[in-house]
C-alpha cells in the first residue's frame, strides 16, 4: 500500500458545489438564489426562530420549573450494586468509575449510597453521603461506612 493510490470510499465524498461559475454549471447567474428578495441578499434571511412577527413559540409557551446552578450533583449507586461484590472490598469513587457501577461519574462531587436493595456482604463503603437505610444495611450486613470529604 502506498499513500498515492489511497482514496476515500466510494460515495463517501461529494464535490462542492460552485455557485455563479456561468450558466454551464447549473448553479451561474442568480447563483440558485432565484430573482430578488430577502433570501436573494447578502446576509439575507431571518434569525433562528422567526416565525413572521408573531409571538414565537419559544415565547407562547410558559416557563416552568428551576435550573439550580450550584446545586451539588452526586454519583447514584445503590446497595444492589453493591450486593454483587466479593467479600472485603472497598468501594469508592474510584472504584465504582472503573467498575462502571454508574451512569453519571463526569462532573460528579462525590459518591451518594442510597438503600435499594439489599446487602449481604460486608464491604468497606468511602462516599461523600450515605441515606440513613443504606448506612444501616451496610453495618448490619457487618460493612463500615466512611464519609469521604
Amino acid at each position: 500500500m502506498r499513500i498515492d493510490t489511497l482514496s476515500p470510499a466510494e460515495g463517501s465524498t461529494s464535490r462542492v458545489k460552485r455557485l455563479g461559475r456561468g450558466i454551464g454549471s447549473g448553479h451561474g447567474k442568480t447563483s440558485c438564489k432565484g430573482h430578488k428578495g430577502q433570501w436573494a441578499r447578502s446576509g439575507g434571511g431571518v434569525r433562528p426562530g422567526f416565525e413572521g412577527g408573531q409571538m414565537p413559540l419559544a415565547r407562547r409557551i410558559p416557563k416552568r420549573g428551576f435550573h439550580n446552578k450550584w446545586a451539588t450533583h452526586y454519583t447514584i449507586i445503590n446497595l444492589s450494586q453493591l450486593e454483587k461484590l466479593a467479600k472485603g472490598t472497598v468501594v469508592d469513587f474510584a472504584y465504582v468509575e472503573e467498575n462502571n457501577l454508574a451512569k453519571d461519574v463526569k462532573n460528579s462531587a462525590g459518591l451518594k449510597v442510597l438503600g435499594t436493595g439489599e446487602l449481604k456482604v460486608a464491604l468497606t463503603v468511602k462516599a461523600a453521603k450515605f441515606s440513613e437505610s443504606a448506612k444501616a444495611a451496610i453495618e448490619k450486613a457487618g460493612g463500615t461506612c466512611e464519609i469521604v470529604g
